[in-house]
């Protein structure tokens, strides 16, 4: 896949979550506007393809949409700080961001979806409060957890749980 397809598939992927696909969009003209940033940033370079995408390997990983809508809000954001330093007056620059800008609007749940996360890896587990407070809200955490799987998970663990093979 060359750098274009590449750059218009992740755009596209992204606008496609966000429901952003409208007539309003044109992709035709975000795929010239693409073009022109590759040109501003040199992207024809032979170190582009190194390592492989930066982006869509990612996304792979990610199979429900509320799961996708999270990782593009970031996807969307590391695009508006690549831009943040290019010239504005160029027409194609302030075309992109603005349509990012719009997508990050909509994907807004994801990107505070993702700071919880954040901020979820940062508690201090060995801190005895934490602790306690955690222990207290374990029955209802398991219990949420429940709810979340598939009926046929529950069976398949109880038919395992039951069964002494």
């Amino acid at each position: 896949m060359t750098f274009q397809t590449y750059s218009l598939f992740v755009l596209s992927i992204i606008m496609i979550y966000s429901g952003r696909v409208e007539n309003r969009l044109n992709l035709l003209q975000l795929q010239d506007d693409i073009d022109k940033l590759k040109a501003d940033f040199n992207s024809s370079r032979s170190d582009v393809g190194d390592g492989g995408p930066i982006f869509t390997e990612r996304l792979s990983n990610w199979t429900e949409r509320n799961e996708k809508r999270i990782i593009l809000s970031q996807i969307v954001s590391m695009y508006l700080k690549i831009l943040e330093n290019t010239d504005k007056s160029k027409a194609h620059v302030r075309n992109i961001s603005e349509e990012l800008h719009t997508l990050k609007e909509s994907l807004s749940d994801g990107s505070k979806k993702m700071e919880y996360l954040r901020n979820l890896t940062e508690l201090q587990v060995n801190d005895s409060k934490i602790q306690r407070k955690a222990v207290n809200e374990l029955f209802s955490v398991l219990q949420k957890l429940g709810d979340t799987t598939s009926p046929y998970a529950r069976k398949r663990s109880l038919f395992q749980r039951q069964c002494k093979c």
